[in-house]
């Protein structure tokens, strides 16, 4: 952590200090880890979430696949610093054996979603600048099976982030989007109860560990401050190594 001489002491500088950081899904996994982590480095966090998140300064109840219920959830915040678009669903089926209801309500919750939330924030970030962080996934960048529509909205993800890093740059606002690896999630935990399977899974990370929640909220911190400032439009794996290649000796 980087520190300043202050009248012969050395004081913690706060990464983060007088940001406001919406986050959404802040009540478990990922988000809960980025609303802990940014609130550690000074930042107020504002938590959206289908339940109340234990972490954040404020929570705002909200579903955000629905327009009205995000607009309200943003609503008495003249000024956001940064989002971080965390919320998200999964189902593990292929194209045929997946039904369109459960197709749509992944879409609705994880594209969907992202988009209303930036669209109401980026107003507020307009004449100041800051920063959107969406959460993507190695599925969206490499093919994994079972997977047809969770890696599809990841995949939409990484071009949403894109596209909008050019259409707000002129406004000084950044996107970036983060690819997580096998994580220890809620949304995961169903992947790791069998002990056959989660070996062949840590084997696929070359660092040779799954990941934990707290390694992409480090990421996201990065991507949330000033240190980041010439960084827009990309997909960014934190994924012990995953996307890299195959670790097996063949």
């Amino acid at each position: 952590m980087k520190v300043a001489a202050w009248q012969n002491q050395w004081i913690p500088l706060m990464r983060l200090s007088g940001k406001l950081i919406v986050i959404t899904g802040a009540g478990s996994g990922i988000g809960e880890a980025s609303a802990r982590l940014c609130a550690s480095q000074g930042a107020t966090v504002v938590g959206v979430d289908l339940a109340a998140s234990p972490v954040c300064a404020e929570s705002r109840i909200a579903d955000v696949s629905d327009e009205s219920q995000v607009i309200e959830a943003l609503a008495g915040f003249p000024r956001i610093d940064a989002v971080v678009n965390s919320a998200g669903i999964a189902q593990r089926k292929t194209v045929t054996g997946q039904e369109a209801e459960g197709w749509d309500e992944v879409m609705r919750v994880n594209v969907r979603g992202s988009y209303l939330v930036s669209k109401h924030a980026i107003p507020k970030m307009i004449g100041h600048g800051g920063s959107i962080i969406h959460l993507s996934s190695v599925v969206g960048v490499t093919g994994v099976r079972n997977r047809a529509v969770y890696s599809a909205t990841k995949g939409a993800i990484i071009a949403l982030t894109r596209n909008m890093a050019l259409d707000y740059a002129q406004y000084g606002i950044r996107v970036n989007c983060l690819c997580p690896g096998f994580t220890r999630t809620n949304l995961t935990r169903g992947l790791f109860a069998d002990p056959e399977r989660l070996a062949k899974l840590t084997a696929l990370h070359p660092l040779g560990r799954l990941g934990e929640p707290e390694d992409v909220a480090q990421a996201v911190v990065f991507l949330a401050s000033d240190e980041s400032s010439w960084i827009t439009g990309q997909a960014i794996a934190v994924d012990g190594g995953f996307t890299a290649g195959h670790a097996v000796d063949v």
